[in-house]
């Protein structure tokens, strides 16, 4: 296809420019609205960037800068979940939250977060007292001092989330084109953006693309109104076991550059620490460094002693788009039809649903909504709800740790948003990341798989 031909035909309402969590849930939302949509992705497959890797904590904003934009998209999205959840079969583990604090120097800046929480209308944190946080907690650390409590965040699936809202979109009609980079635009009455794979035509630009963003605005606008400074986090996540080791999500005491180490279950079921806060300038890769991970499982190992007990079943890393600036970047550019959304860092999870509610009235877009949307429901990969290995027919289990059945890995490579990359797959199903990471499913699910993604499994290019 040559960059002049039409990568999909027509003139859209919106245009959205990446597939992350926050670009899946702009493209929910303006077609709910009643838009014509396109979503335009230069990886192979949704949640490639900074979304991939992330806690999956849904988080109240308790602590977000008060009056930020930040903390009111982060509400709004809290709400949202909360609504929209059981209709599209997304997962909710209820766990709350411990503050925990180390030093003496924590201990006292305890009140202040509290006061901030209640602020931020999070009014039903409970300071605790020396036994109380040990009773609710048992298993910590000895240095561990006092703690308050956040009852309301909850371990949600970071991948089947972001999958359902762009599913969502898709089922209502919105248009997805993968392994299409943005490559240059003009502004002719309405937007024609240049991308690897052909043009596609829209009023609205919506430049979601992470830890691009600021590439993209430069490209299509000619200014860059932040940096983006990549920040790395590497995560260690234990085997199933070690879950039983943590009731609540512990957090730290957050500090000016970063949340700071958090310990916590997973929707899957396995416990995780991390993540680190490295600043970078590569874009593309977070390396995973064999002494700042030993380093997390030393600090994991000092809030919960018992994880030395445990194995570490993988590692990971991902980056996340910091800017120069503490708050989001979410601006419209007067006269041009083009909205930037960017510096959406570790919150984004929680605050997509309240971002692109926000996006949508800045775009004034007037609409007609559909009547009666569809609403598809995703298949469960969470632990912590019936999986389909559970139910007679599933084809046999391919991936035993994970216990994915081949009933899941079909359907995954089927239907309106099927995987295109083993990384794709992956998110979901979880298929190759339990303990063995694959050794002993890889081959079957070569087989599988062959001629369905973009580089065949066995060809080792994954």
């Amino acid at each position: 296809m040559t960059a002049s031909a039409p990568a999909l035909s027509g003139l859209f309402d919106v245009a959205i420019i990446g597939a992350g969590v926050v670009g899946c849930a702009l493209a929910r939302r303006f077609t709910l609205a009643g838009a014509r949509v396109a979503v335009v992705e230069r990886a192979a497959d949704i949640l490639d960037g900074a979304s991939k890797a992330n806690s999956a904590i849904l988080h109240t904003g308790f602590d977000a800068p008060p009056g930020s934009l930040e903390q009111a998209c982060i509400a709004q999205g809290y709400e949202e979940y909360l609504r929209i959840h059981p209709k599209l079969g997304l997962p909710l583990v209820s766990s709350g939250a411990l503050v925990v604090a180390w030093t003496e120097e924590e201990e006292a800046a305890l009140p202040s977060l509290v006061a901030q929480a209640q602020e931020n209308g999070v009014t039903d944190v409970e300071m605790l007292s020396h036994s109380a946080m040990r009773d609710a907690e048992p298993g910590l650390g000895p240095r561990a001092r006092s703690a308050f409590r956040v009852p309301r965040e909850y371990l949600i699936d970071p991948w089947s989330a972001p999958f359902a809202y762009m599913l969502q979109a898709i089922e209502n009609g919105a248009k997805l084109l993968r392994g299409a980079e943005v490559v240059g635009g003009r502004h002719e009455g309405h937007w024609v953006l240049e991308t690897t794979r052909g043009t596609v035509s829209a009023a609205l630009v919506v430049n979601a693309a992470g830890l691009w963003g600021d590439v993209i605005d430069e490209r299509l606008i000619g200014r860059r109104d932040f940096s983006i400074r990549p920040r790395k986090g590497q995560f260690v996540v234990y085997d199933k076991s070690a879950a039983a080791l943590a009731a609540h999500i512990i957090l730290p005491v957050p500090n000016k550059v970063t949340k700071g180490v958090v310990v916590c279950r997973t929707a899957f079921g396995n416990l995780l620490v991390g993540p680190t806060a490295e600043d970078q300038e590569e874009r593309e890769h977070a390396t995973l460094v064999p002494e700042t991970l030993e380093q997390l499982r030393k600090r994991g190992a000092e809030i919960l002693p018992g994880l030395g007990a445990h194995a570490v079943t993988a590692i990971y890393a991902g980056l996340r788009p910091a800017t120069e600036f503490k708050d989001f970047q979410i601006r419209s550019h007067e006269g041009r039809n083009y909205i930037t959304v960017g510096g959406i860092r570790s919150t984004g999870l929680s605050a997509a649903l309240g971002i692109a509610a926000h996006v949508e009235r800045l775009a004034g877009l007037t609409l007609d909504a559909p009547s009666t949307p569809v609403w598809p429901t995703v298949s469960n990969i969470s632990e912590y709800a019936p999986r389909d290995w559970e139910v007679p027919g599933h084809g046999g289990v391919v991936c035993h740790c994970e216990m994915v059945t081949r009933r899941e890995v079909l359907a995954a490579l089927d239907g309106p948003l099927p995987a295109r990359s083993l990384a794709g797959l992956k998110r979901r199903t979880r298929v190759t990341m339990g303990r063995c990471q694959g050794f002993f499913c890889s081959a079957e699910l070569a087989s599988i798989t062959a001629g369905r993604l973009e580089h065949d499994m066995a060809d080792r290019i994954e």
